[in-house]
């Protein structure tokens, strides 16, 4: 409850926000610390396994155990998102690295698909653009806030559509829903930025339930930049065909 009153704090004084406490320096840097933490660790395990002929074997021919790693990963955002009032900031940050490696060992297919270095390029162009739009998020004085809805509901749109051409198979389908995804998580990553600038600016510390707070920012622009790369990669990636 404690969590949902600091985020009810921040919807109702926004405009209460132009001037940060002494703590927001230090939580806007676990914020990033946290979220680069995250994408290291489903780097390393994305190519540890797809490295490993036997792991690779193992997940990927193995239906059961391969939807099991996707609704984990599922349940443990959901789960953490749920819970972040109930469960201690320890056990929300070991969540947290666990989804980043499941998360890892899911994505470690993208190195039987793609070329290494089209993987390393598209890396790059997506951390040059998450960054360029999470300063712009940061920086800029307009209120993003009306995006929110915007994006998400475009969101549910490029996910049913996906689902949809599982079974289509169009290639003119599946490149219009890439270049949606990049544009949805663009525009996400700033309205993330925003909102997480916002959020922590209200803290008056760095307790646990800001920390907290904090940790959510971090997952959410985690969210963003994965989503960011693979679409990107869907668009840029050269095929190991």
């Amino acid at each position: 409850m404690q969590l949902e009153r600091f985020e009810q704090q921040v919807m109702n004084g926004s405009e209460r926000s132009k001037w940060a406490t002494a703590a927001f320096p230090a939580l806007m840097r676990k914020v990033y610390t946290w979220m680069t933490l995250a994408l290291v660790l489903t780097g390393i395990t994305a190519y540890g396994v797809a490295h490993s002929p036997a792991l690779m074997e193992t997940i990927f021919t193995n239906k059961i155990l391969f939807w099991g790693l996707l609704i984990g990963e599922l349940a443990l955002v959901w789960g953490v998102s749920a819970a972040i009032n109930r469960i201690s900031l320890a056990t929300a940050t070991m969540l947290f690295v666990l989804y980043s490696v499941l998360n890892g060992a899911t994505l470690s297919f993208i190195f039987m698909v793609y070329t290494a270095e089209s993987i390393s390029n598209v890396f790059f162009i997506s951390a040059g653009t998450f960054a360029a739009m999470a300063a712009f998020g940061y920086f800029t004085k307009s209120d993003l806030s009306s995006f929110g809805k915007i994006l998400f509901m475009a969101l549910i749109g490029i996910i049913i559509a996906t689902i949809v051409n599982i079974f289509l198979h169009n290639s003119m389908l599946n490149m219009i829903v890439s270049y949606a995804g990049v544009l949805i998580f663009v525009g996400l990553t700033a309205y993330d930025s925003q909102k997480i600038k916002k959020m922590l600016m209200m803290a008056q510390d760095t307790g646990e339930t800001a920390q907290k707070m904090a940790l959510m920012g971090a997952l959410s622009l985690y969210l963003d930049f994965i989503n960011l790369f693979l679409y990107l990669l869907r668009i840029f990636g050269n095929s190991r065909e």
